[in-house]
């Protein structure tokens, strides 16, 4: 084995050569045993097998600088084997952007920001990783950024584990970088045969994985991950602009440590005090290298995306009539096209477009259109890759396929992401498609995101609007929009403050509240005219936005009214009806209430034929009010 040779004051560069780089690689091992050790927790192992790819990337090709982490020319690495955090953080030490107390006191611990996997609260970290399968997806989408909408050279690479190789986000990813011949793009797979419970699917089958890539339009490249020099001759290769490329590295997990190495069991365990000690001494003892790679082309001062947003003028909203029925997806459509005037917006669909309106923008600006084609994770995260990049992406498809990319969205979150989804064709109200297409858990899974905003618009003028507000709100905003044309409520002018409501009827002597969004506040509206019929005057309030919902408004109904029946096309669990009564549960009033929500199995059918078989129809509305103010 060799020894160290170097003095702590050395530093590493791209002019290093291979003997320095070893010594990089044998640093990052230490720093990972050391650190993990010291938390009690960590991927000791799992960070070992990576160490020699990253040494070598992190010298001789990353081109970034550490003091400048937001330039726009710098490349950027996802670590998709999130759970590798201490070869990351190694990494950052030896860069000179952390220092070992740092490493060493707060790797793992509550309330700092080196967390067991690494999170944007880093500055150079982009994307949140720790969900296996991810990392590739998210690189796509900024490399798209970087070539489609930048026009910069930047590269992206990405770290991959081999257990999440049989994640089909991968391979979805793999495909649409293949696609776009994506030659900004450089996935380096940690081929080191054991997961979690034992060996993995292929283990060091790397002529299996390369047939795969080859298969997804893209460039394999098969070597020893312990060779620098194999591995830098790779990078060099991945980045001579012919393509997407794989680099398949045969890599022995716990490298270096020969209590550990290659053995199964010790998956997110950090090694004992005295084998720490141990592994240490036998990598070569604690260094303090540091490296500095190349670094990235001169830019602008001035972001050109950004420049250009900041002197474009607002757009105008569509405008509609009063008494037109339109789609609220007929709407959003044409909102999100004259949106499209602000360079900043680009909108992605997945081959539904047609259906969701959201290819209207690509007929004003085609070249910020993507299409991901059946894909919805990809979708999502080509989303989140050019939000990392300043761009605020629309993502649009079924309400009920959204649901498909839920740990997506859930990750963007974490990270932090700005984005908006568009969710068309919800609940029972599409009718004769059946219950596969209808979405009705979309409510509850877009209220559980952290930080969402959830808006459901009943009409053509409230569905524009708040296309146009989502533009501009933090976290992941979710727009729930109708298959079906609805009579415009609205006057071309109104406002639709996100965390409001609009009471459309109300008097002094309301005797019941209804409360509907989309489809369910046109039967709301119909069963408040029958009930006016019966001597009963009934308030009707558009929850058009569901999360934040208006407290006031929903306060003084209860209040005013004593009766609520709220009214959704969507299961009760995680839906409207829970969030109006969570908003009324801290004042403590708790009104008589009825909730009217699809709990059976739909089928085909008509609208009509299918609210009234869920039960939320205009009859059931007048049943169910009938029922409380009787019972008052």
């Amino acid at each position: 084995m060799r020894t160290p040779r170097l003095s702590p004051a050395t530093a590493l560069g791209p002019g290093s050569d291979l003997d320095q780089v070893f010594e990089l690689a044998q640093q990052l091992r230490v720093d990972s045993v050391r650190a993990s050790t010291a938390a009690g927790s960590g991927h000791p192992t799992s960070s070992l097998s990576a160490a020699d790819l990253m040494a070598v990337l992190l010298t001789r090709h990353l081109r970034y600088d550490w003091e400048a982490p937001d330039d726009p020319a710098a490349d950027h690495l996802v670590f998709s084997k999130g759970h590798a955090s201490p070869l990351l953080y190694a990494m950052f030490k030896a860069a000179g952007a952390i220092d070992d107390d740092e490493l060493m006191t707060t790797y793992r611990r509550s309330g700092h920001r080196l967390q067991g996997h690494p999170t944007p609260v880093l500055p150079w970290v982009d994307v949140a990783t720790g969900s296996l399968g991810q990392g590739v997806a998210y690189g796509v989408g900024m490399a798209l950024a970087g070539r489609d909408l930048e026009k910069r050279d930047f590269r992206v690479w990405v770290l991959c584990g081999d257990s999440e190789m049989t994640e089909g986000s991968v391979w979805e990813a793999l495909d649409r970088a293949g696609h776009h011949r994506l030659a900004n793009l450089t996935v380096l797979v940690d081929v080191n045969r054991l997961g979690q419970c034992g060996p993995t699917e292929l283990e060091w089958d790397t002529d299996a994985y390369a047939r795969r890539v080859e298969a997804f339009g893209c460039r394999p490249i098969v070597i020893d991950g312990h060779d620098l020099e194999a591995i830098d001759r790779a990078l060099t290769t991945a980045a001579d602009g012919q393509g997407p490329t794989v680099v398949i590295a045969r890599t022995v997990k716990g490298r270096g440590v020969s209590e550990v190495a290659d053995k199964n069991g010790w998956h997110g365990k950090p090694l004992p005090q005295d084998m720490a000690d141990r592994a240490v001494a036998e990598l070569g003892g604690v260094r303090d290298l540091r490296a500095r790679g190349p670094r990235p082309p001169a830019t602008p001062s001035a972001d050109p995306v950004t420049a250009e947003a900041r002197d474009t003028r607002p757009p105008s909203l569509p405008r509609f009539d009063v008494g037109d029925e339109i789609a609220t997806r007929v709407a959003f459509g044409a909102a999100l096209a004259a949106l499209g005037a602000r360079p900043d917006v680009v909108a992605l669909d997945a081959e539904v477009g047609n259906s969701t309106h959201a290819q209207d923008f690509r007929e004003e600006h085609p070249e910020r259109y993507f299409q991901s084609y059946i894909a919805e994770q990809q979708m999502i995260a080509d989303a989140v890759g050019m939000a990392v990049r300043g761009f605020r992406p629309y993502a649009t498809t079924f309400a009920a396929f959204l649901t498909r990319a839920h740990d997506f969205i859930r990750m963007a979150a974490v990270s932090q992401i700005g984005m908006s989804l568009c969710g068309t064709h919800c609940g029972v109200e599409i009718g004769a498609d059946g219950p596969s297409q209808m979405g009705l858990e979309d409510l509850a899974m877009m209220r559980a995101v952290r930080g969402s905003t959830v808006l459901y618009p009943s009409d053509a003028t409230s569905a524009a609007a708040l296309t146009f507000a989502m533009a501009d709100l933090d976290g992941i905003s979710y727009l729930r929009t109708t298959r079906g044309a609805y009579p415009v409520l609205y006057p071309d002018g109104e406002t639709f403050p996100v965390g409001g409501a609009k009471v459309l009827r109300r008097s002094e002597d309301d005797r019941v509240t209804l409360i509907g969004a989309g489809v369910t506040l046109h039967e709301c509206l119909a069963a408040a005219g029958r009930l006016a019929e019966d001597g009963i005057p009934a308030r009707v309030v558009d929850l058009y936005s569901v999360k934040p919902v208006d407290v006031d408004v929903l306060t003084a109904a209860a209040r005013e009214t004593g009766a609520l029946v709220v009214v959704e096309d969507h299961r009760p669990q995680g839906g409207i009806g829970e969030a109006v009564l969570s908003a009324l549960a801290p004042d403590g009033h708790v009104p008589a209430f009825a909730h009217l929500a699809v709990t059976g199995l739909p089928g085909s059918g008509t609208t009509d034929e299918s609210l009234d078989a869920a039960g939320i129809s205009r009859t059931h509305v007048v049943g169910a009010a009938r029922r409380l103010v009787g019972r008052r």
